[in-house]
C-alpha cells in the first residue's frame, strides 16, 4: 500500500484550513485516512502549523511521500532536517550528539527568525494604528472647529436679532410715556 501525507480540506468557501493525513495514494482528497498528524491553517499571518513531530518523522522512515505543499510544511517544521541527520548517523558521518545539536541550532535560530517577524508585525500594526489615531483626532478637531464656528455665528446672530428687537421695545416705551401724560 503506497501511503502519502497530504492535506485534507475543511472549513467554508473562501475559508479553506487543512488537516494534515497520511492516507492511502488511491483514497480521495477528504475521504478515509490512516492517521492524522497535524492541521495547517493559511488564514492566519503567519500560517499557522500543528503538527505531531514524532508521528511525522515515523512515517517519513515507514515510507510514506509527502505532497509538495506538506514537504514544505514538513521542512518548514524541521521534520525532513530531522530525517535527514538520522540519514547522516546511519552512515556514520557523525553521532547522535552532533545530529541533535544541529538540529537544536536550527531550531533556535528558526524560532528567533519567527519571532522577529512578529514582532516587525506588530510594530508596524502599531505605528499604523497610532497614524489612525492621528488622522482621526485631526478630523474629530477639524469636526469641533467647524462645529463651533457655526455655534458662534449662531449666537452672533442671535444676539443681532435681540439688539435689533431691544432697541425697537425702548422707543416703543419712550412714545408711550409722554403719551400717557
Amino acid at each position: 500500500m503506497a501511503t502519502k501525507i497530504r492535506l485534507q480540506r475543511h472549513g467554508r468557501k473562501g475559508y479553506a484550513f487543512y488537516k494534515i493525513v497520511v492516507a492511502d495514494s488511491r483514497a480521495p482528497r477528504d475521504g478515509k485516512f490512516i492517521e492524522r498528524i497535524g492541521s495547517y491553517n493559511p488564514n492566519t499571518d503567519p500560517a499557522t502549523i500543528d503538527l505531531n513531530f514524532e508521528r511525522a518523522l515515523y512515517w517519513l522512515n515507514v515510507g510514506a511521500q509527502p505532497t509538495d505543499t506538506t514537504r514544505n510544511i514538513l521542512s518548514e517544521q524541521g521534520v525532513l532536517l530531522k530525517k535527514h541527520l538520522q540519514g547522516g548517523v546511519k552512515k556514520g558521518a557523525f553521532d547522535e550528539v552532533e545530529a541533535e545539536k544541529r538540529f537544536n541550532d536550527w531550531l533556535d535560530k528558526k524560532q528567533s527568525n519567527v519571532q522577529s517577524i512578529k514582532a516587525k508585525l506588530s510594530e508596524t500594526a502599531k505605528i499604523a494604528d497610532k497614524k489612525r489615531l492621528e488622522e482621526e483626532q485631526k478630523t474629530n478637531k477639524a469636526k469641533a472647529e467647524a462645529v463651533a464656528k457655526k455655534r458662534a455665528e449662531a449666537a452672533k446672530a442671535e444676539a443681532d436679532a435681540k439688539s435689533e428687537e431691544a432697541p425697537a421695545v425702548e422707543v416703543a416705551t419712550s412714545e408711550e410715556a409722554p403719551a400717557a401724560e
